[in-house]
């Protein structure tokens, strides 16, 4: 089918006048002799030349031609109406430009003289974003709060913008801030005071019974009470104390790995030294009767043989866990998303329980064999003491795992320290029968 071609007797056609490609028309015209001439556009694409009033008029390679419109406003009053030329727009090959004239465009205003806005919704304030209405033009639209973690600064935002991961919004939420550091600071931080006024006393009041020992330790009381096995009890205390102070302050990777070993084998070498006194009394009381063959066990080495034994193993599991998985300092973001916690990952959190355990086990030893030997005689009556802080220690930690394990951020670690403190302090209660040296010459 010929376009523009008929079979009447109206004779060839002579020429395309439409929009219709060259390269389609034109191998036409050379094909059929139907057409006497080739289109005019042929020609018209060579043309080029410039209006009066200064456009230039060509044809480019795509059949286009510059061009070159006026932007005109009408003002419509009651009985007429006027055009105004505000502005016009021009395309070339180089380029195309927008003028405008604002001076020139009236806009019809209410009764308090603002400019009338084509919308049916009130625009969304930063903070907010634009929800489509269903069924709605693109005008009408809901306002919705941005989710957390997300911001919008400008006005009708229809998206919100994610805040960095080390970032919170403000309360508008229209900017992004840096989340709060959270740890056990020694600035400014209450808990930390507590702590440190705590561990500061406990420590006086362990110099002092630990100089009374020294100064007593000839007396009949003190020799009851296993001077050496106190000296060992007294100096293990202290450095729970002082671990307490490897908690406080801005974790690091040091302090997360001293932090957990130094109090586990510093308890394990307290409740060794208690477990030790507990059975050397029991020894003591057997060896008493005539021809017993507890004598032999009586003497300071197996007591020593006790406490190293007890103590080093749990020096074993602590260097395990330390060559396997050790504790590290983590930036914790996900736990609470306005905060940033810096706090120890404990590396092997089954290694952390092992240790807790083992301690647990020497605690129940310690009660069960002080608890047997309550009822001996006054000079060894020291099991009754043990008995308490044995039971003391197992309530301690007892309750402070359930605590531990629901808390979070630096009430975690407060936990912590104050489980240390509470059961530190019942090992300082064994020594208060002793407290007054004059007891021993009665």
């Amino acid at each position: 089918m010929v376009p523009n071609y008929s079979c009447g007797d109206y004779g060839k056609v002579v020429a395309f006048i439409a929009d219709r490609s060259i390269v389609t028309t034109l191998p036409i015209t050379q094909f059929l002799t139907s057409y006497g001439y080739s289109q005019l556009h042929r020609y018209l694409r060579n043309v080029r030349f410039t209006e009066p009033c200064g456009t230039e008029i060509y044809f480019n390679e795509l059949n286009k031609s510059p061009v070159k419109n006026g932007i005109s406003t009408w003002l419509i009053y009651f009985n007429s109406q006027k055009q105004i030329p505000v502005g016009e727009y021009f395309w070339s090959d180089s380029g195309s430009s927008l003028e405008i004239d604002m001076q020139n465009i009236f806009w019809k205003k209410n009764t308090n003289n603002q400019i009338l806005k084509s919308q049916c919704s009130p625009n969304c304030p930063p903070g907010y974003r634009k929800v489509p209405r269903e069924r709605a033009p693109p005008s009408c639209y809901d306002c919705a709060r941005c989710s957390e973690g997300e911001i919008s600064n400008l006005t009708d935002m229809e998206n919100c913008q994610k805040c960095h991961i080390y970032e919170w919004p403000n309360n508008e939420k229209t900017i992004c801030i840096e989340k709060k550091i959270e740890f056990l600071s020694y600035e400014g931080d209450s808990l930390t005071l507590v702590f440190i006024v705590l561990s500061v006393v406990s420590l006086l009041l362990v110099t002092v019974i630990l100089g009374i020992f020294t100064s007593y330790r000839d007396t009949p009381l003190v020799k009851a009470n296993n001077c050496n096995l106190s000296f060992i009890l007294l100096f293990s205390i202290k450095l729970s104390f002082l671990s307490v102070f490897l908690f406080l302050g801005r974790p690091s990777d040091i302090t997360c790995i001293l932090r957990q070993t130094s109090f586990g084998i510093s308890f394990s070498i307290a409740m060794s030294s208690v477990l030790a006194k507990t059975i050397m009394v029991c020894i003591a009381f057997k060896a008493s009767k005539p021809d017993s063959q507890w004598r032999k066990w009586l003497g300071v080495k197996f007591a020593y043989f006790i406490v190293i034994i007890c103590s080093f193993i749990q020096f074993l599991i602590s260097s395990i866990w330390l060559t396997i998985s050790p504790p590290f300092m983590e930036l914790n973001i996900l736990s609470e998303p306005v905060k940033i916690i810096i706090q120890c990952n404990e590396g092997s959190v089954i290694a952390f329980y092992i240790v807790l355990s083992y301690m647990g086990l020497l605690a129940s030893v310690g009660y069960i064999v002080a608890f047997l030997a309550r009822t001996l005689l006054d000079s060894f009556n020291e099991a009754k003491y043990i008995t308490f802080s044995m039971l003391l220690f197992c309530s301690v930690w007892i309750t402070m795992i359930p605590a531990y394990l629901s808390t979070k951020g630096k009430y975690m670690v407060a936990v912590e320290i104050f489980a240390i403190i509470s059961s530190s302090c019942g090992f300082i209660s064994m020594q208060s029968r002793i407290v007054s040296p004059t007891l021993g010459y009665r």
